[in-house]
Formats: C-alpha cells, structure tokens, sequence
C-alpha cells in the first residue's frame, strides 16, 4: 500500500489530498483496507482529539484521515502542502456511489433512522440506478449489547459489502469503527450527517459558500439552537489552540 502523506494537525494526521487521489487510493487498495476504516475530519473532530488521546488514538490508527473541513486544508496550504484540498465525507459518499471508476461496488449503510434509510435508499435508486445496495441498517438508540453488536457483524457481513458507509456523528461513527476493525469485511467510511444531506433532512450549501469556507455557517443557520456549541465555541478552540501550538514550537 502507498505511504500516504499527511499534514499534523493539532496532533492529528490529517491527510494532504483531493477527491480523485482519494478515489483512485481507495479502489486499488480495497482488498487491503477490509478490517480498517476512514476518517472525515473537520474542526470539530480535531479539537476533540486534541483534548482527548483515546479519541486522537482513534483517529491517528485510520487508514485516512480526510480533511472534510476547509480550514484543515488551508491550514496544509500554508503549512507547505500547496495541493492539499478537501473532500468532504457526502461528496465522497455520492462520488463513490455515482462514479464509473466505483461501479460494481456494494455498499452497506449502518445509522440512522428507518425513515432516513428509506429516503436514502430512494433516492439512491432515482439518481444511482448502478449503484449496488448491499444492506442498510439502523441500530437501536443505547449501548448494544454484545450480542446485539454480534448479530450486527453477522448482519452486515453477510451482506457481503465493499464500502460500510457509518452515519452514526462524531465521536460515535470514529468510536464504532475503530472497536469494529478487523471484524467488519469491508472498508469502512464514517460520513457524519451526509445520511441526512442524502436524504433531504438537510439542505446542503450552494457551491459557492462551499467554496467560501462558509458551509458550517449554512449548516448553522438552519439549527442553531443544537449547533451553536459545537460551531461557535469549537472553532473559537481551534483557532486558541492553533496559537498555542505555534507559541510553543516558537519557544523550543
């Protein structure tokens, strides 16, 4: 497997990359990441691990960690790696699922409600006719028990998949797929709400506040009475936590 080059973030290695690099690793070495699983980082996902060391553990032993959220790939930029671009976990999510280069892969969908699994299964089969559903699932609210997550295994392995797709939200997806490697076929890939953007619980910003940077703004905009913590306060850590990284690299 070719050594994947990254860029350290707060402590986490966030990986220097574009979607169609993203693509292409992740097809030639499908075989080899079965039992492992992918992070989509962003702000939020970075000041945990920052402040937790089981979670950073859990996101440094990913097989990737993608930059989903546009300041971790400016920060790259201006940190040396001048190709470093995001790729959010819904676009990965529609690009493997609509893609020539992917066709022919299965892929099974673990989160969520029913409701929202029946909307993205819809919907997949209105836009993604080639699109193979191995299996969707959603598990009870609680800690399974284990047998419960045993019969989950058995459930989705049976399934045969290439691709688990996990919308379970952070820390929950990251915390899921790390006590699942290697018992799990297949590459798993935690994509935070984009079972809902797929779904149509969500609107997803226009690609212009995409491009400006903006999106958790949109995001926020549209519920932020449960949202607000997590942007206002979270990207007010980053940016504190960045200069103190900075302050103390400079003392050494």
């Amino acid at each position: 497997m070719e050594q994947l080059r990254y860029c350290e973030i707060l402590k986490t290695r966030i990986n220097v990359t574009n979607m169609k690099d993203t693509l292409a690793f992740i097809m030639a070495n499908k075989d080899r990441l079965r039992g492992s699983y992918i992070c989509v980082s962003n702000v939020h996902t970075t000041v945990m691990a920052y402040e937790d060391e089981n979670y950073r553990r859990i996101q440094n032993s990913a097989a990737m960690a993608l930059p989903d959220g546009a300041p971790l790939s400016i920060y790259s930029r201006k940190h040396g790696f001048a190709d470093a671009q995001r790729v959010t976990g819904p676009d990965l999510m529609l690009e493997m699922l609509g893609s020539e280069d992917t066709k022919g892969l299965r892929h099974f969908f673990y989160g969520s409600t029913e409701q929202t699994l029946k909307a993205m299964w819809s919907k997949i089969e209105s836009v993604y006719p080639d699109a193979v559903i191995a299996g969707m699932y959603s598990p009870p609210f609680g800690v399974l028990t284990d047998s419960e997550d045993a019969q989950i295994v058995d459930i989705i392995n049976s399934s045969d998949p290439d691709i688990i797709w996990v919308g379970l939200g952070a820390p929950k997806q990251e915390e899921f797929m790390y006590c699942h490697r290697g018992r799990l076929n297949a590459v798993m890939i935690g994509v935070g709400a984009g079972f809902d953007y797929l779904a149509g619980n969500i609107k997803r910003a226009p690609e212009i506040v995409q491009k400006m940077s903006l999106e958790w703004l949109y995001r926020f905009l549209q519920d932020p009475k449960r949202l607000w913590r997590r942007y206002v306060t979270t990207n007010i850590k980053f940016i504190r936590y960045i200069y103190r990284e900075k302050r103390s690299k400079r003392g050494k």
